[in-house]
């Protein structure tokens, strides 16, 4: 009888409840393979970006708000003067290996980029050039600038390699480094294998951070998603990243599936090349304003993208705090396209369909690259273009070829292209600054603006976020007026994962690999336990 009261006592005041627990496997497909899982070498290749998110730390990272945050520095100072950049480091951070991490790991690191025989992306080596480090001991590491550059803390996200195992390799050689598919870094996953089919992670406890519920991570890897769908349908993995808006269809059809989008920090652009002999015309901003208003933008993304786009009216990013929201935008409108065009002087005096001017017609190469999807664009704006009296030729070429050939060499009329990627900081000044219209920089637009260089360059030296957030919005009003290139769409990011996962959060993504920002909090297996309906109503309520 005793026994029955307490089994009734039991049930109508206590019951349980499935909560997460430690154990188990994830399993993800990505598109391509391992080459550099090195965060110094890894820049070109986004499974190498992946996996290097995974297992390195940098001195910072950026938290869930897009906020620079100690990650291997507990804490970290900058000076008033805007030059000297403190860090301090935690205690107790050990490589994978068992080595302890030290302020000489830092210095090593920055050492190797800024070494002449440096391997990687030239912009790494540009940014850190003229930055000296110096040692303080082994918790603190100081950096100092030649001249005040605000965005600078944004990279020192790069994940620090270990100077234990790599101190001897010249840097030349480092991209022949069996490290590079061996790698070894303080992250929360550490290496257990790397293979040209598949990668495998097991959990890296540190007492500095929360332990993930997961035991281990398996990356399998393919030539495209359409290996990788049937490698879902056939049970091998439980998510695919970086899926293609022609793919949402397919997610749509796996009841099993869940989806997860975001805005990824980047935009789909339209160079205009203000240099070229034959695209002189290019350097009337009528011209530039009726090509813009000429296109239907969110035509493009509903049609084209599945919808996965946001209309882009500013190279800053809506998620940045820098960004304007009153900037002038430039809707669908053709008749203000054809009226500007006029107003320049172009008419389409012998009615064939393109307007000419002083004999030349308003004719251009628009290029891109031969992806379905970037194909479908080029011919959806070629069209657009062709009802206001603008003649655009279709024209494609390779991805790497694409860059390598016409893009950073300026060979080309207009090219469609898209940035991802891009850091926290808002800072334009790689792209549009005219200091940077040299096949070395990135600005290939060749805009140059005096009032803009000066908005930028301020915007630079100042750590006043009031003050850098007014310069920025002065930028995107000369932008909106110059209309320096042609801004498409601010780009989604669209991520599948099996309902079996659990606790997956997806917030803004500065790359592909901040989808994992929240991996500790990822889980497969669970557990029951028994709690009081008194505390379930209590958690209810808060």
């Amino acid at each position: 009888m005793l026994l029955i009261v307490l089994v009734v006592y039991l049930g109508f005041n206590f019951t349980t409840v499935v909560v997460p627990d430690h154990g188990g496997t994830y399993m993800e497909g990505l598109i391509g393979v391992p080459q550099y899982v090195n965060p110094v070498l890894c820049q070109y290749n986004r499974v190498d970006q992946d996996l290097v998110g995974l297992i390195f730390n940098g001195l910072t990272k950026v938290n869930d708000q897009g906020e620079i945050v100690g990650d291997l520095a507990e804490d970290f100072a900058i000076s008033e003067d805007g030059l000297t950049y403190t860090f301090y480091l935690r205690d107790g951070v050990r490589w994978h290996d068992g080595e302890p991490f030290t302020a000489d790991d830092v210095v090593f690191t920055v050492s190797a980029i800024q070494d002449p025989d440096f391997q990687g992306v030239p912009y790494l080596a540009e940014l850190w050039k003229d930055v000296a480090v110096h040692k303080i001991d082994d918790q603190t590491v100081e950096l100092t600038l030649a001249e005040p550059f605000t965005p600078f803390i944004d990279y020192t996200t790069i994940g620090i390699l270990p100077r234990h195992l790599l101190e001897d390799v010249p840097a030349a050689e480092l991209p022949q480094e069996p490290f590079n598919l061996q790698p070894v870094g303080t992250g929360p996953f550490a290496v257990e294998r790397v293979t040209a089919e598949s990668a495998r992670l097991k959990v890296n406890v540190q007492p500095w951070r929360t332990t993930p519920f997961l035991n281990s991570l398996e990356f399998r890897f393919y030539p495209s998603y359409e290996a990788a769908f049937h490698a879902y349908d056939q049970g091998t993995i439980e998510g695919i990243a970086g899926l293609r808006p022609t793919d949402i269809e397919w997610i749509q059809e796996h009841d099993s599936l869940q989806q997860f989008t975001s805005l990824l920090a980047g935009y789909a652009v339209i160079y205009l090349n203000w240099h070229n002999p034959n695209t002189l015309f290019l350097q009337d901003k009528k011209v530039r304003q009726a090509l813009l208003y000429g296109l239907d933008r969110q035509k493009i993304i509903d049609d084209i993208l599945n919808g996965q786009g946001i209309v882009a009216d500013s190279p800053i990013l809506r998620s940045s705090w820098a960004y304007d929201a009153q900037v002038r935008t430039y809707p669908h409108d053709p008749g203000q396209a054809r009226a500007l065009l006029e107003e320049a002087g172009w008419v389409d005096s012998d009615q064939d369909g393109i307007r000419e001017k002083d004999g030349q017609p308003l004719q251009f190469a628009l290029l891109g690259s031969n992806e379905p999807q970037r194909q479908a664009i080029l011919e959806e704006v070629s069209r657009q273009w062709e009802q206001i009296g603008v003649k655009a030729d279709p024209q494609t070429a390779g991805v790497s070829g694409l860059v390598r050939d016409f893009l950073r060499p300026r060979r080309f009329d207009t090219i469609l292209t898209e940035w991802r990627g891009l850091p926290p900081d808002p800072d334009p000044y790689p792209m549009w600054h005219s200091t940077q219209v040299d096949e070395d920089g990135q600005n290939y637009a060749g805009f140059a603006n005096r009032e803009a260089d000066t908005l930028m360059e301020d915007a630079r030296r100042t750590t006043d976020k009031t003050r850098r957030t007014d310069l920025y919005k002065e930028f995107q009003r000369v932008f909106a007026e110059e209309v320096p290139a042609i801004l498409l769409y601010y780009p989604t990011y669209n991520y599948a994962i099996d309902s079996i996962v659990h606790g997956v959060q997806l917030g803004p993504l500065q790359t592909p690999s901040d989808r994992f920002r929240t991996i500790d909090r990822w889980y497969v297996a669970t557990r029951r336990i028994i709690v009081s309906e008194k505390s379930q109503n209590a958690q209810r309520s808060n």
